[in-house]
Protein backbone atom coordinates (compact mmCIF):
# COMPACT_ATOMS: atom_id res chain seq x y z
CA UNK A 1 0.00 0.00 0.00
CA UNK A 2 2.89 2.29 0.55
CA UNK A 3 2.52 5.60 -1.67
CA UNK A 4 -0.88 4.78 -3.30
CA UNK A 5 -3.09 7.71 -2.85
CA UNK A 6 -6.55 7.32 -1.73
CA UNK A 7 -9.15 9.89 -1.38
CA UNK A 8 -11.94 9.44 0.77
CA UNK A 9 -15.04 11.66 0.87
CA UNK A 10 -16.78 12.24 4.26
CA UNK A 11 -13.53 12.56 5.94
CA UNK A 12 -14.55 15.43 8.54
CA UNK A 13 -16.40 13.00 10.91
CA UNK A 14 -17.61 9.58 11.48
CA UNK A 15 -16.13 6.30 9.54
CA UNK A 16 -14.66 8.18 6.68
CA UNK A 17 -12.52 10.40 9.32
CA UNK A 18 -11.09 7.30 11.29
CA UNK A 19 -10.64 5.27 7.79
CA UNK A 20 -8.77 8.33 6.85
CA UNK A 21 -6.44 7.96 9.76
CA UNK A 22 -5.91 4.09 9.52
CA UNK A 23 -5.18 4.03 6.02
CA UNK A 24 -2.84 6.89 6.75
CA UNK A 25 -1.02 4.46 9.42
CA UNK A 26 -0.73 1.84 6.96
CA UNK A 27 0.99 4.12 4.78
CA UNK A 28 -1.04 5.20 2.11
CA UNK A 29 -1.19 9.00 0.74
CA UNK A 30 -4.66 10.10 1.87
CA UNK A 31 -6.57 13.10 0.33
CA UNK A 32 -9.56 13.53 2.78
CA UNK A 33 -12.32 15.70 1.83
CA UNK A 34 -15.56 17.21 3.69
CA UNK A 35 -17.10 20.62 3.22
CA UNK A 36 -15.22 22.11 6.59
CA UNK A 37 -11.54 23.10 5.47
CA UNK A 38 -10.75 23.41 8.96
CA UNK A 39 -11.47 20.22 10.14
CA UNK A 40 -9.74 18.31 7.33
CA UNK A 41 -6.80 20.23 8.57
CA UNK A 42 -7.11 18.72 12.46
CA UNK A 43 -7.55 15.72 10.43
CA UNK A 44 -4.39 16.29 8.57
CA UNK A 45 -2.69 17.09 12.03
CA UNK A 46 -3.44 14.06 13.59
CA UNK A 47 -2.77 11.48 11.11
CA UNK A 48 1.43 10.61 10.34
CA UNK A 49 3.31 13.65 9.33
CA UNK A 50 2.61 14.10 5.81
CA UNK A 51 0.53 11.22 5.14
CA UNK A 52 -2.84 13.34 4.97
CA UNK A 53 -3.97 16.28 2.88
CA UNK A 54 -7.11 17.78 2.91
CA UNK A 55 -8.99 20.01 0.22
CA UNK A 56 -12.30 20.72 1.03
CA UNK A 57 -15.65 20.24 -1.49
CA UNK A 58 -19.38 19.75 -1.52
CA UNK A 59 -19.87 16.69 -3.03
CA UNK A 60 -23.51 17.50 -3.59
CA UNK A 61 -21.81 20.11 -6.75
CA UNK A 62 -21.09 18.37 -9.37
CA UNK A 63 -18.66 20.36 -11.06
CA UNK A 64 -16.52 21.21 -7.51
CA UNK A 65 -16.48 17.40 -7.42
CA UNK A 66 -14.66 17.31 -10.75
CA UNK A 67 -12.26 20.08 -9.86
CA UNK A 68 -11.41 18.51 -6.68
CA UNK A 69 -9.87 15.34 -7.82
CA UNK A 70 -8.51 17.41 -11.29
CA UNK A 71 -6.41 18.91 -8.63
CA UNK A 72 -5.91 15.89 -6.74
CA UNK A 73 -4.30 14.30 -9.56
CA UNK A 74 -2.65 17.12 -11.02
CA UNK A 75 -0.60 18.04 -7.77
CA UNK A 76 -0.47 14.64 -6.04
CA UNK A 77 -0.92 11.96 -8.45
CA UNK A 78 -3.88 9.57 -9.63
CA UNK A 79 -5.98 8.15 -7.71
CA UNK A 80 -5.23 4.73 -6.71
CA UNK A 81 -8.38 4.33 -4.63
CA UNK A 82 -11.94 6.56 -3.48
CA UNK A 83 -13.94 5.52 -0.42
CA UNK A 84 -17.15 7.24 -0.98
CA UNK A 85 -18.34 7.72 2.30
CA UNK A 86 -19.54 11.08 2.41
CA UNK A 87 -23.34 10.52 4.10
CA UNK A 88 -26.33 12.01 6.48
CA UNK A 89 -28.76 10.86 8.21
CA UNK A 90 -31.87 12.56 9.12
CA UNK A 91 -34.63 10.41 11.24
CA UNK A 92 -38.01 10.35 9.75
CA UNK A 93 -41.45 9.08 10.22
CA UNK A 94 -45.10 9.38 8.81
CA UNK A 95 -45.49 12.19 12.07
CA UNK A 96 -42.88 14.40 11.04
CA UNK A 97 -42.76 13.50 7.20
CA UNK A 98 -40.90 16.31 5.10
CA UNK A 99 -40.05 16.22 1.44
CA UNK A 100 -36.67 18.29 2.22
CA UNK A 101 -35.17 16.52 4.24
CA UNK A 102 -35.37 13.51 2.03
CA UNK A 103 -34.39 15.65 -1.36
CA UNK A 104 -31.44 16.59 1.31
CA UNK A 105 -30.49 12.87 2.05
CA UNK A 106 -31.24 12.13 -1.58
CA UNK A 107 -28.50 15.16 -2.36
CA UNK A 108 -25.51 13.79 -0.21
CA UNK A 109 -26.21 9.90 -0.19
CA UNK A 110 -26.99 9.02 -3.40
CA UNK A 111 -25.30 11.93 -5.73
CA UNK A 112 -22.61 12.84 -3.28
CA UNK A 113 -21.62 9.23 -4.41
CA UNK A 114 -22.62 9.63 -7.86
CA UNK A 115 -20.82 12.62 -7.96
CA UNK A 116 -17.47 11.34 -6.57
CA UNK A 117 -17.85 8.31 -9.01
CA UNK A 118 -17.74 10.40 -11.95
CA UNK A 119 -15.05 12.28 -10.61
CA UNK A 120 -12.36 9.61 -10.64
CA UNK A 121 -13.89 7.12 -13.71
CA UNK A 122 -12.10 8.68 -16.26
CA UNK A 123 -8.42 7.55 -14.26
CA UNK A 124 -9.49 4.88 -13.85
CA UNK A 125 -10.62 3.95 -17.13
CA UNK A 126 -7.48 5.43 -18.86
CA UNK A 127 -4.98 3.44 -16.36
CA UNK A 128 -7.80 0.29 -16.26
CA UNK A 129 -6.95 0.21 -12.61
CA UNK A 130 -8.49 1.21 -9.68
CA UNK A 131 -10.71 0.57 -6.37
CA UNK A 132 -14.33 1.93 -5.66
CA UNK A 133 -15.40 1.82 -2.14
CA UNK A 134 -18.72 2.81 -1.59
CA UNK A 135 -20.22 2.76 1.67
CA UNK A 136 -23.91 2.21 2.02
CA UNK A 137 -25.41 0.48 5.14
CA UNK A 138 -27.39 -2.77 6.49
CA UNK A 139 -30.50 0.05 7.03
CA UNK A 140 -30.51 -0.51 3.37
CA UNK A 141 -31.81 -4.48 3.34
CA UNK A 142 -35.15 -3.54 4.55
CA UNK A 143 -36.97 -0.84 5.46
CA UNK A 144 -36.78 0.29 9.78
CA UNK A 145 -38.98 2.64 11.62
CA UNK A 146 -37.94 6.64 11.07
CA UNK A 147 -35.43 5.60 8.36
CA UNK A 148 -37.40 6.19 5.51
CA UNK A 149 -35.48 8.51 3.49
CA UNK A 150 -31.83 7.08 5.15
CA UNK A 151 -32.87 3.44 4.15
CA UNK A 152 -33.95 4.44 0.79
CA UNK A 153 -31.27 5.77 -0.04
CA UNK A 154 -29.00 2.66 1.13
CA UNK A 155 -31.05 0.86 -0.60
CA UNK A 156 -29.95 2.29 -4.03
CA UNK A 157 -26.60 2.64 -2.79
CA UNK A 158 -26.68 -1.11 -2.92
CA UNK A 159 -28.03 -1.21 -5.85
CA UNK A 160 -25.84 1.28 -7.77
CA UNK A 161 -22.31 -0.37 -6.17
CA UNK A 162 -24.27 -3.83 -6.91
CA UNK A 163 -24.79 -2.43 -10.94
CA UNK A 164 -21.56 -0.78 -11.53
CA UNK A 165 -19.34 -3.78 -10.63
CA UNK A 166 -20.46 -5.42 -13.84
CA UNK A 167 -18.86 -2.68 -15.85
CA UNK A 168 -15.87 -1.54 -13.71
CA UNK A 169 -14.64 -5.83 -13.54
CA UNK A 170 -14.09 -5.05 -17.45
CA UNK A 171 -11.68 -2.37 -17.12
CA UNK A 172 -9.75 -4.03 -14.11
CA UNK A 173 -11.31 -1.83 -11.61
CA UNK A 174 -12.12 -3.45 -7.75
CA UNK A 175 -15.23 -2.88 -6.74
CA UNK A 176 -17.05 -2.73 -2.94
CA UNK A 177 -20.08 -2.17 -1.23
CA UNK A 178 -19.52 -1.39 2.96
CA UNK A 179 -22.62 -1.97 4.68
CA UNK A 180 -21.95 -1.32 8.55
CA UNK A 181 -24.38 -2.14 11.49
CA UNK A 182 -24.80 0.44 14.24
CA UNK A 183 -21.18 2.55 14.36
CA UNK A 184 -20.91 5.42 17.34
CA UNK A 185 -20.87 8.77 15.43
CA UNK A 186 -22.30 11.85 15.43
CA UNK A 187 -25.40 10.15 12.75
CA UNK A 188 -26.08 7.43 14.57
CA UNK A 189 -26.48 9.52 18.54
CA UNK A 190 -29.32 10.72 15.94
CA UNK A 191 -31.32 7.25 16.61
CA UNK A 192 -34.05 7.52 18.60
CA UNK A 193 -34.19 3.91 19.29
CA UNK A 194 -31.34 0.88 21.19
CA UNK A 195 -28.61 0.08 19.00
CA UNK A 196 -27.47 -3.30 19.31
CA UNK A 197 -24.09 -4.29 19.12
CA UNK A 198 -22.74 -0.85 18.91
CA UNK A 199 -19.55 -0.60 17.80
CA UNK A 200 -16.61 1.92 17.97
CA UNK A 201 -15.95 3.68 15.15
CA UNK A 202 -12.03 2.77 15.21
CA UNK A 203 -13.02 -0.44 15.34
CA UNK A 204 -15.23 0.02 12.68
CA UNK A 205 -12.56 1.61 10.74
CA UNK A 206 -10.41 -1.14 10.68
CA UNK A 207 -12.62 -3.81 9.78
CA UNK A 208 -13.37 -1.82 6.49
CA UNK A 209 -9.54 -1.43 5.78
CA UNK A 210 -8.64 -4.63 6.55
CA UNK A 211 -12.12 -5.96 4.06
CA UNK A 212 -10.65 -3.68 1.50
CA UNK A 213 -7.78 -6.04 1.70
CA UNK A 214 -9.46 -9.07 0.59
CA UNK A 215 -11.38 -9.90 -2.61
CA UNK A 216 -15.23 -9.97 -1.31
CA UNK A 217 -17.89 -7.79 -2.75
CA UNK A 218 -19.48 -6.70 0.12
CA UNK A 219 -17.55 -5.62 3.45
CA UNK A 220 -19.84 -5.53 6.34
CA UNK A 221 -19.28 -5.39 10.60
CA UNK A 222 -20.31 -6.34 12.88
CA UNK A 223 -20.19 -9.41 11.69
CA UNK A 224 -22.88 -10.98 14.64
CA UNK A 225 -25.19 -8.02 13.86
CA UNK A 226 -24.93 -8.14 9.90
CA UNK A 227 -25.17 -11.78 9.79
CA UNK A 228 -28.41 -11.16 12.28
CA UNK A 229 -30.00 -8.13 10.22
CA UNK A 230 -29.44 -10.50 6.93
CA UNK A 231 -31.45 -13.58 8.11
CA UNK A 232 -33.99 -10.93 9.58
CA UNK A 233 -34.44 -9.33 6.01
CA UNK A 234 -35.20 -12.18 4.30
CA UNK A 235 -38.40 -12.87 6.83
CA UNK A 236 -41.73 -12.82 4.94
CA UNK A 237 -43.65 -9.12 5.80
CA UNK A 238 -46.07 -11.28 8.45
CA UNK A 239 -42.81 -11.98 10.78
CA UNK A 240 -40.61 -8.53 9.97
CA UNK A 241 -42.78 -6.02 10.68
CA UNK A 242 -44.11 -7.41 13.99
CA UNK A 243 -40.07 -8.60 14.49
CA UNK A 244 -38.35 -5.49 14.10
CA UNK A 245 -41.41 -3.50 15.91
CA UNK A 246 -40.51 -5.01 18.84
CA UNK A 247 -36.53 -5.06 18.75
CA UNK A 248 -36.21 -1.71 17.69
CA UNK A 249 -38.98 -0.28 20.53
CA UNK A 250 -36.88 2.50 23.06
Amino acid sequence: MTQRIVWITGASSGIGRAVALEMAREGWRVVASARRQEELDNLAAEGPEGRISGIAVDVTDRDATAKAVERIEAEIGPVDCAVLAAGTHIPTDAETFKPADFRTLVDVNIMGVVNATAAVLPGFKRRRAGHLVVVASVAGYRGLPTAAGYGATKAALINYTEAMKFDLDAWGVKTQLVCPGFVRTPLTDRNPFPMPFLMEVEDAARALVRGMRGSGFEITFPKRFTILVRMVSRLPYALYFPLVRRGTKG
